[in-house]
């Protein structure tokens, strides 16, 4: 069994979630404490400036400047929040066998016929090991990637853990509901998992675009909103949804275009439609599940996850159902995967990523 601090930070530039957990990489898995740790607004700064340089870049020609201080930032919050799991926990470092660090994405390009894939997240783990005084897995992506998969997603084989651990009957669609929306089906045989489209990013862009907020708290917005036919039959004619899983997209793959001249209300009430049609969508293509969990931000929006229980004709609930914590699961992930990577387990399948054959990945970097 490995005690292990998993890190991950999402598309919205929040804060970094931070977990603690003890597991040997299969289905044996306790659960220690966890919490969000804040960005510092000049963090977040700092990383809002990287992703938008990167935008800029699309993986051609010299990394950008603003990747350096961005990375500089990451480390410092990703030292605190270990360092803050730390005292929730009553540990010191030595205590510690890994930490799992996930960093910043802020570019991925999926592979396509005519170009293989790419991806990039910010994060030093040398640096992390040393602030730490802990062994840091990080760079969890890109051997994936480099052998032809799309590197993502990377959850599934922690959520089949799960499955597997609490035996729960199948088969099962869990739902994560982040700045991109992604399903892992488990059952019976391998599980599989792509990306469904938008979750809440566009929603969060939206709404900060338009009313200066960083969210549609509680669905509020969408709530007192109607729903545009034309605009939403714009946002779904996109060739991301004609291609076969596995696939994957980036935040930025979709445009907030076709709802530029609507309402603060109405568009967002047709871009949280959009994600429930397409999240529907692909949920009814793999089969009927016995049940819908779901995790991410997005489950915490009442009129998001009304919509797509209405789309699916049946209830869709949170993972805390199960006795999973959606606020978690990622960060959890991330510190389970460590652990297969340091022992050179798959982190992924060809029915998850698209890999041509189970693969590990990850990069060591030692503390001492």
């Amino acid at each position: 069994m490995y005690r292990v601090i998993g890190l991950m930070s999402g598309t919205s530039l929040d804060g970094v979630d931070a977990a603690l957990i003890e597991t040997d990489g299969g289905s044996d898995i306790r659960f220690g404490p966890g919490a969000e740790h804040p960005y510092h607004p000049e963090q977040r700064r700092l990383l809002q400036a990287a992703v938008d340089a990167a935008l800029a870049w699309r993986f051609d020609g010299p990394e950008p400047d603003a990747f350096g201080p961005a990375e500089t930032a990451l480390g410092e919050a990703h030292a605190a929040a270990v360092a803050h799991i730390l005292a929730m926990a009553g540990l010191q470092a030595g205590d510690i066998d890994l930490v799992g660090f996930h960093g910043q994405t802020v570019l991925h390009r999926a592979p396509a016929k005519d170009r293989k894939g790419a991806t990039r997240q910010l994060g030093d783990g040398e640096a992390l090991a040393r602030a730490t005084g802990i062994d840091v897995v990080y760079d969890f992506r890109s051997a994936d990637v480099a052998a032809g998969g799309h590197g993502a997603p990377l959850a599934t084989l922690y959520h089949e853990a799960l499955f597997k651990r609490d035996a729960l009957p199948g088969p099962v669609a869990v739902l994560n509901l982040g700045g991109v929306a992604n399903v892992s089906w488990l059952g019976e045989g391998d599980p599989c998992a792509f990306d469904t489209g938008p979750a809440s990013g566009l929603l969060d862009a939206w709404c900060e675009q338009t009313v200066g907020r960083s969210c549609d708290l509680n669905g509020e917005l969408a709530g007192r909103g109607e729903v545009k036919a034309e605009a939403l039959a714009q946002l779904l004619d996109h060739p991301y949804f004609d291609l076969k899983p596995p696939k994957s997209l980036d935040r930025w793959d979709f445009s907030l275009d076709p709802v530029s001249e609507l309402s603060p209300e109405d568009g967002a009430a047709t871009l949280t439609a959009f994600t429930a049609r397409t999240v529907a969508d692909a949920i009814r293509k793999m089969g009927l599940p016995q049940r819908v969990l779901a995790t991410g931000g997005g489950r915490k929006n009442p009129v998001m996850m009304a919509a797509i229980a209405s789309e699916l004709g049946r209830p869709v609930e949170p993972v805390e159902t199960v006795g999973w914590n959606g606020d978690l699961m990622e960060a959890q992930a991330f510190a389970w995967l460590a652990v297969r990577a340091r022992e050179g387990k798959p982190l992924s399948l060809p029915s998850t990523t698209g890999v041509p054959e189970p693969t590990t990945g990850g990069r060591l970097a030692k503390a001492r």
